[in-house]
């Protein structure tokens, strides 16, 4: 028999969740299944930050329940209580990683860090935080990460924009920022990607100051430095929460320390900040085994290991710097060059034809390279001031070998077919919004 009581999901769940769109990552379309090339989820393709035997075959020596390297110690045989609350010891060497005394004389403590499951985490506690659903409201600054506004659709919480500057290399506009500020007092974030996604550009510090120093505005600014490590040195500002209690500024282990896997995120703030985000999370949020591996990736060795890889990155970035303006249909790059990706635009025409960035032409290979090439990468071209970009995550040389030689592959066909762009009308529309949708 039917069930046939009063239940209705329609009026029982909140009419926010209702109408919330499905949230797609970037494996919904393309898997890992050890033949694609992934460059479309900004992930470390030279692995984790940790002094590992490089063969997958292999694994480190284990006795009494133990996973042991030189550098590595899990306790699987303890598995069976629940993990520190706390993660102090985590904690102090995040702290010890970040006071470079480049922004200040003061030094972070414990006491400044909340450590969560990744980034996402810390971005969900500050929206429950501060934010009181239905009435309040967080400020971002598009093009930028998605699950910002992914977040505060979940919490009810509105959503106010102020685009970043297209005519400036996408940086702040922190003048129309402190207006509108000034004008809605129910904004309590404001959410600042620095160096920007999909842009890679480092957020100029004066511009975030001038934010920090609005003389009237009761809130927060988020800084999220997720690929501060590809910046130059002492670029990260996550220090500076010493200096300044409505400042916020979180990061990941999942870029430059190659751990998306472990999903660990920190967020850097005044003691009073933290505690309050401290007080809501869950108990035990960070797994023993996360922790352990995430304490093992800040250890002098294991930061040797990020600093060679990253290192290896930073090279083939600028060889695709060099290289892609060499092929026929590729633009500019927008944005800037200080993380491990780079936004570049895909012409209608060849350059010396006059070629315009254009939806369609980055459809065209975006679909090809993952489709009929098995490599995989971002299309951004919906964003605010990316039209007819891809986001093309930096990987290994081979990764870089292989992108290349596609690209102009894919490219060399459009030309010789005089190709058509696309479909045209809505369905390409259709394709392009469910392309750039990805939260990635």
């Amino acid at each position: 028999m039917g069930y046939k009581g009063p239940f209705c999901l329609e009026t029982c769940a909140r009419p926010n969740i209702l109408a919330l769109q499905p949230y797609r990552c970037a494996r919904d379309d393309y898997k890992d299944d050890g033949t694609n090339i992934l460059l479309d989820a900004n992930e470390n393709a030279y692995g984790p930050a940790l002094d590992l035997p490089s063969s997958r075959n292999k694994r480190p020596h284990s006795t009494d329940g133990f996973l042991k390297s030189e550098y590595l110690d899990v306790d699987f045989l303890g598995l069976n209580r629940y993990p520190d609350p706390h993660q102090v010891d985590l904690k102090q060497q995040l702290c010890k990683l970040r006071n470079t005394h480049t922004h200040t004389t003061r030094n972070l403590t414990p006491d400044n860090l909340f450590v969560g499951v990744g980034s996402d985490e810390a971005i969900d506690a500050l929206l429950r935080c501060f934010c009181t659903p239905g009435h309040d409201k967080i400020l971002t600054c598009p093009p930028t990460y998605g699950m910002y506004a992914v977040s505060a659709q979940v919490n009810d919480v509105g959503i106010v924009k102020v685009p970043l500057d297209t005519d400036r290399a996408f940086q702040l506009q922190p003048e129309a920022i402190n207006a509108t500020l000034s004008a809605d007092g129910s904004i309590k974030m404001v959410y600042v990607c620095s160096p920007g996604n999909p842009t890679a550009n480092l957020i100029s510090k004066a511009d975030i100051q001038q934010i920090l120093e609005h003389p009237s505005w009761n809130g927060i600014v988020v800084l999220d430095e997720a690929y501060i490590d590809f910046s130059p040195d002492d670029a990260s500002l996550a220090e500076w929460v010493t200096e300044w209690p409505n400042l916020i500024v979180m990061q990941t282990l999942s870029k430059a320390f190659g751990l998306a896997g472990i999903r660990l995120g920190a967020a850097f703030g005044s003691p009073a900040v933290i505690s309050l985000l401290n007080n809501l999370k869950a108990p035990y949020n960070v797994s023993s085994p996360t922790s352990a591996l995430a304490i093992a990736a800040l250890q002098p060795k294991n930061l040797a290991v990020m600093r060679s890889n990253r290192a290896k990155i930073l090279e083939q970035r600028e060889r695709m710097l060099n290289e892609l303006p060499k092929i026929s249909r590729i633009g500019r790059f927008l944005g800037g060059t200080d993380s491990n990706f780079l936004l570049v635009e895909i012409l209608d025409k060849p350059k010396d034809q006059g070629g315009s960035a254009n939806n369609e032409s980055a459809m065209t290979l975006y679909e090809g390279l993952a489709e009929t090439k098995g490599v995989v990468v971002r299309f951004r071209g919906k964003e605010l001031g990316c039209e007819g970009c891809l986001r093309i995550t930096v990987g290994t040389a081979e990764e870089v070998d292989r992108l290349l030689a596609e690209v102009c592959s894919i490219l060399q066909d459009v030309e010789d077919k005089g190709d058509t762009n696309g479909t045209g009308g809505e369905t390409e529309e259709k394709k392009e919004r469910k392309a750039n949708d990805i939260v990635a």
